[in-house]
């Protein structure tokens, strides 16, 4: 069976980081999560008390910067220069300035460049903002997936729970807003929906329908590949 490149994009919380993972799972394939590489470098220059308006420093901190994802039965591990940082970019101030870090050009430069080193080849499934619109224009297999505020809310409130965080689903709600909006509306590679991509509204389903609707529309496409 021929390998796909598979690009599902989206707001936060709407699902597209587990349903990759889980389709990657199914298909025998490589999950590349370009959300945690973004993280990663803020988390960096949260550490190193690099001013997040400094993008020169921060872009410095890009280049140099070693991130590699390996694969493991609950999920991708991530690592910068050899050190396992899957937890800590997970944090509640990872994810207020991730916005901010992942606008700079000049560090959308340097992670898409590795992006698409990764997808060279086929046999991947990515998830982000601008997958199917920037970073892999030409995949496969695109997928758009949304989820109304409350569920979106929902979710976040149970992935920070079950990190041991206690957070008031208003605050969660304000935060997952302003992200949309400074995802939406900032001047590099902004979050939308590409035109050939398939949108998922994926408020009421589990899951694994989630995961099957992506996996049928992975079917397809080598059905007609073959005919």
């Amino acid at each position: 069976m021929r390998r796909l490149v598979i690009a599902i994009d989206g707001p936060a919380a709407s699902g597209k980081s587990t349903t990759a993972r889980l389709v990657a799972q199914r298909l025998g394939y490589l999950h590349i999560d370009t959300g945690a590489m973004y993280r990663a470098i803020t988390l960096l220059a949260i550490e190193q008390q690099i001013p997040l308006r400094d993008i020169e420093r921060i872009g410095d901190v890009a280049q140099r910067t070693k991130i590699s994802l390996e694969r493991s039965e609950s999920g991708n591990r991530v690592y910068v220069d050899g050190r396992e940082v899957t937890q800590e970019i997970r944090s509640t101030a990872v994810t207020k300035n991730v916005s901010a870090v992942s606008s700079y050009q000049v560090v959308r430069d340097v992670l898409v460049r590795e992006q698409r080193q990764m997808a060279e080849g086929g046999g991947v499934v990515l998830d982000g903002r601008d997958i199917g619109t920037v970073v892999l224009p030409n995949a496969d297999v695109k997928i758009y997936m949304v989820a109304q505020v409350s569920e979106r809310v929902k979710r976040r409130r149970l992935e920070l729970e079950a990190a041991g965080a206690v957070v008031e689903s208003w605050n969660l709600e304000r935060e997952i807003l302003e992200r949309d909006r400074l995802d939406s509306t900032r001047a590099a590679s902004p979050l939308r929906k590409a035109p050939d991509a398939i949108e998922l509204d994926t408020s009421d389903l589990t899951i694994e329908q989630q995961v099957q609707f992506v996996v049928d529309q992975a079917k397809r496409v080598l059905e007609r590949r073959d005919e």
